[in-house]
């Protein structure tokens, strides 16, 4: 655990004199509570600060967003609970006020989740003279259990009063590393029904805190194995001790977790790429990165096979798994409050994951079946790419050999550098479009022209034609085949 600078505390919130100046005119008993302090102590940048007041949270949150210009959002009228946000130097700034939910600052803390967020200041003693341990609050123990990296409710209420709780236990062990407390953990499988009361978007946002720590899989497993993870994504339940047949060492949802746990590995070895580290950073929607969505996608990426599971001449199949897990993971998606944009990125991660693996079938995989990968997969090519490297890592059944890996790695290295290399290409010009099959050839518009486009850019790419001259041949011959 880091060292506390002795003004650490002052210096870490921001418009400090302003919230003092205002909690001083209104009255207003205030008090940094949970996480800015946590953070504070295991060396962990702030953005999200909570304070807790004696009373007029709300009217304090609203002539705060006024001085510092910033946006004012009523989270819970009845209980007296406002956000405040500021975007500063590309981040988001969140300052949540509410009013205490007991007598005291003492019964209040008594309300909250786990011993490691109990920990509070007296906003009005903080100050560049005022060490953080002179004038640290801590009424449970909070300090011994961050030191002992240890996860503890504060009481067996927890839950029951607020069941977001129940995930975000396990959200706090991939971001920091913790272990769950033995009582705490029993607890948590006994209310663990409870998380189905939850709004989806308050879920989606703490298991994506998951999705984004190096420690997913670690921590799936353990939400796994308390029976929690399923009442999230309760379609996870079809994959339970499904056999894969000679290709698997692992049953279907244990080879689910090991491509996690195999991604995971790689995201490691590409960290000193910079053009594979900037496209897994790339935010996609709400923050969330395109790496923490392709370990959503390996989650999920076999989910179609239960219901394409046959016995065939003796041998295990799953034929057109791919479509039918697209299929399921739409409504899991849907559930999730996901865009639109995420949507289809999960959606054709999980629809051509085997895509690679069909063109490692071949020595040297012809121009136009690379050509045909890149097209389909678009800007997702590298998402399937590492996917299915992890997918084939974790796939270590008598029927494997160490020569088909590697070749599947060599097969998939090349095709990672060839994305790269087309993507600092001048996009090609096309050499005809719907108007001149209208206008040059007089063919009336139809499906068709999606065929006869598609053709004459692939043969554009792959170098066969290159004059409109040319396209318009081709054009034509496609035409009057199509009429036949």
């Amino acid at each position: 655990m880091s060292l506390v600078k002795e003004n650490s505390l002052f210096l870490t919130i921001p418009y400090a004199r302003i919230l003092q100046a205002l909690a001083q005119r209104s009255k207003t008993k205030i008090y940094l509570v949970g996480g800015a302090i946590r953070n504070l102590f295991v060396g962990q940048e702030n953005a999200d600060f909570d304070f807790a007041t004696s009373r007029g949270a709300l009217s304090l949150a609203r002539a705060f967003a006024r001085k510092i210009r910033g946006a004012y959002v009523l989270l819970d009228a009845e209980h007296g609970c406002a956000r405040v946000a500021r975007k500063e130097s590309g981040r988001l700034l969140t300052f949540d006020f509410a009013d205490f939910r007991a007598a005291d600052l003492r019964g209040d803390l008594a309300h909250r989740d786990f011993t490691i967020n109990t920990l509070a200041a007296d906003l009005y003693k903080v100050s560049e003279e005022k060490s953080v341990q002179s004038i640290l609050i801590d009424a449970h123990q909070g300090i011994k259990d961050l030191k002992a990296r240890k996860i503890r409710m504060v009481s067996a209420k927890a839950f029951a009063e607020d069941p977001l709780r129940l995930l975000r236990a396990f959200s706090l062990k991939a971001v920091f590393g913790f272990t769950i407390e033995l009582r705490t953990a029993q607890r948590i499988k006994k209310d663990k029904d409870l998380i189905s009361s939850v709004a989806r978007e308050r879920v989606r946002d703490e298991l994506f805190k998951i999705f984004s720590s190096p420690r997913t899989f670690s921590t799936l497993k353990a939400m796994h194995t308390i029976g929690l993870l399923e009442k999230i994504i309760p379609q996870m339940s079809l994959m339970y001790h499904l056999p894969q047949g000679g290709y698997h060492h692992l049953s279907l949802l244990e080879h689910s977790f090991e491509t996690i746990h195999q991604l995971e590995k790689i995201f490691d070895e590409v960290k000193s790429d910079k053009d594979i580290k900037a496209y897994l950073e790339e935010p996609i929607a709400s923050g969330r990165s395109r790496q923490a969505l392709m370990k959503f996608a390996a989650l999920l990426h076999d989910i179609g096979k239960p219901q394409t599971h046959r016995q065939e001449k003796g041998k295990t199949t799953f034929h057109g798994h791919e479509h039918v897990g697209r299929g399921i993971i739409r409504p899991i998606i849907k559930m999730l409050k996901m865009s639109t944009a995420e949507k289809n990125m999960i959606e054709d991660m999980v629809l051509y994951h085997l895509r690679p693996g069909y063109l490692s079938n071949f020595k040297e995989p012809s121009a136009r079946a690379i050509f045909r990968y890149f097209r389909d997969t678009k800007k997702e090519a590298v998402s399937v790419l590492l996917l299915s490297l992890a997918d084939q890592r974790s796939t270590l059944g008598p029927l494997t050999t160490k020569a088909a890996l590697a070749h599947h790695e060599k097969i998939v290295r090349k095709l990672l550098a060839q994305y790269f290399c087309k993507a600092q290409e001048k996009k090609q010009q096309r050499l005809i479009t719907g108007h001149d099959l209208i206008k040059k050839l007089k063919l009336p518009p139809s499906p068709v022209f999606k065929k006869i486009l598609g053709a004459v850019e692939e043969q554009q790419a792959l170098g066969k034609i290159a004059t409109l001259k040319e396209a318009l041949a081709l054009a034509k011959r496609i035409a009057e085949r199509d009429k036949n």
